[in-house]
């Protein structure tokens, strides 16, 4: 299973939950920066939770961070999203 639609360059897709902490400290540091990011929520909208468990070794965890490289990473810290971005 690949992800729905890949985010533009120099953008991220973010799939979260609403309470999630470690979503929530990047988020912050992702708004801190300027780094825009897609958010998709795998509580809310379908498809979302097992695309999250296909790159996760079928665990739902998130922060699930998409680039537009179609690459993936689990609760990346946000020195590894903007490497990753530049």
């Amino acid at each position: 299973m690949s992800a729905p639609t890949l985010p533009e360059q120099g953008t991220i897709t973010m799939y979260t939950t609403t309470w999630c902490g470690y979503c929530k400290i990047l988020k912050k540091g992702l708004q801190r920066e300027g780094i825009t990011w897609n958010e998709v929520n795998i509580e809310e909208v379908p498809g979302a939770a097992e695309y999250v468990q296909s790159v996760n070794g079928g665990n739902q965890t998130v922060p699930t961070v998409v680039f537009p490289d179609g690459s993936s990473a689990t609760n990346p810290s946000l020195a590894e999203v903007k490497a990753k971005l530049s």
